[in-house]
């Protein structure tokens, strides 16, 4: 727990945001508008109002429903992460109001994090709130990665994949990144609203035939993909588009600088410390066995590094869910698969935890293990293959104790996997 504290301290966005915001000369500006979205973006805005001189004119951040902070110039609009609603559509429509009213001389700051592209849903002509909400229910439940579900969701929405910096030019852009991504594609976090696009129609068309859901999406959403591949409908602006000529996108933290601070903590204590990869992606369970594999060899041979070592790793996973599934989020699916590995071993901890502080739809970050794990479920009677099975992890640990709770942590990094061998 010590490891994971220094991870999301060094995740927190503050100090970061309020050193790009410093370098602004404010009176270049008539107005300063600040808009945006992301499970980090309550932490993003506190730091914008903590710098002196900054005039801001008002604005409007969609956050995930809890993560909120007290403010005086900027509104936090409440909304729904992982499935968007209503309230994230309503705070879309404002914040692009808001945006297409910024004029030559103003300047619009715009905060984006890990959960944008659920938290700023603004339909494309034609489509539903509810056609997008079926969308991101199916490719979520098919084990698509986020790089796959926001090149859909960019191409259903008339804000994502730089249109939102379309609707904001001529007014100068300033946007600060919170990456939760592998490779922090800026284009890709947060469906990258004020970056250039480098997907297309057919690119997503073919995200959606290759999980076999062209027939389980809305009729208007294939229509759309299918209109858009054919050349009939505008793609989302691309590089070198004019609309970009006086945008900045600025990454401001990453899963990188998590991880190794992290693994700081852990030499601090006295462990041999190994960065296995910032760059795991890959269905849960198989990442799962493949780090406690890792943790085996250490055991058996002294590699990577003997022991007392600890092994760190982040990046974030897929789940593909069961038809009839339960309760729980990647890293506790992580946590579990891991936990049938190690089983019998002593002086083995592992623990997965979502640096943002909710894992899947839960209250829980994470959860922790170790060699006595699957002993104390069998007690319970547990079965931990079953309860793995149809994804119901969140009831495996809940009764254990081990769950990992930190509540909103105010940033979003991805995820840290932590394995200690004594």
């Amino acid at each position: 727990m010590r490891i994971l504290r220094a991870a999301l301290k060094a995740a927190d966005p503050r100090e970061a945001v309020e050193a790009q915001v410093r370098r602004i000369r404010p009176r270049r500006f008539r107005n300063i508008y600040v808009v945006g979205a992301g499970k980090a973006g309550a932490r993003m805005a506190v730091a914008l109002e903590r710098v002196r001189g900054l005039p801001i004119a008002g604005g409007v951040v969609n956050v995930k429903y809890g993560h909120i902070a007290r403010l005086r110039h900027i509104e936090l609009n409440e909304c729904g992460h992982p499935v968007p609603d209503e309230n994230g559509m309503a705070g879309a429509r404002r914040i692009a109001a808001i945006v297409s009213g910024a004029g030559t001389n103003d300047l619009v700051i715009c905060l984006i994090s890990g959960g944008a592209s659920a938290l700023l849903p603004l339909p494309a002509e034609g489509i539903s709130l509810a056609d997008k909400q079926a969308t991101t229910r199916a490719l979520l439940a098919c084990g698509a990665d986020i790089r796959e579900l926001n090149t859909v969701r960019k191409h259903l929405s008339a804000i994502k994949g730089g249109q939102l910096a379309r609707m904001a030019s001529p007014a100068s852009v300033l946007t600060l990144v919170l990456s939760d991504v592998v490779g922090d594609d800026v284009d890709a976090i947060g469906s990258g609203p004020t970056a250039p696009d480098g997907s297309t129609f057919a690119d997503a068309l073919e995200i959606v035939t290759r999980y076999g859901l062209s027939k389980r999406l809305p009729k208007s959403v294939r229509q759309r993909l299918e209109r858009g591949s054919a050349g009939l409908l505008e793609e989302t602006p691309k590089a070198g588009d004019a609309v970009f000529e006086r945008t900045r996108n600025i990454l401001v933290g990453n899963n990188r600088s998590a991880v190794e601070s992290g693994a700081g903590a852990a030499r601090a204590l006295g462990y041999k410390t190994l960065v296995l990869s910032t760059m795991i992606e890959g269905d849960t369970k198989n990442v799962a066995l493949m780090h406690a594999a890792i943790a085996r060899e250490v055991r058996a041979s002294g590699q990577p590094g003997r022991a007392p070592a600890c092994l760190i790793s982040g990046g974030e996973t897929t789940v593909t869910l069961a038809r009839e599934h339960g309760l729980g989020g990647r890293n506790q699916e992580f946590v579990l698969a891991a936990a049938r590995e190690v089983a019998g071993m002593e002086n083995v901890v592992l623990l997965s935890a979502g640096t943002d502080g909710t894992d899947g739809p839960t209250d829980a970050a994470g959860a922790i293990a170790d060699g006595l794990t699957l002993k104390r479920a069998a007690a319970k009677g547990l079965d931990a293959g079953e309860i793995l099975a149809r994804n119901d992890s969140y009831h495996f640990f809940e009764p254990l104790g081990d769950l990992v709770r930190t509540g909103p942590t105010g940033t979003n990094v991805a995820d840290v996997h932590v394995m200690l061998v004594g």
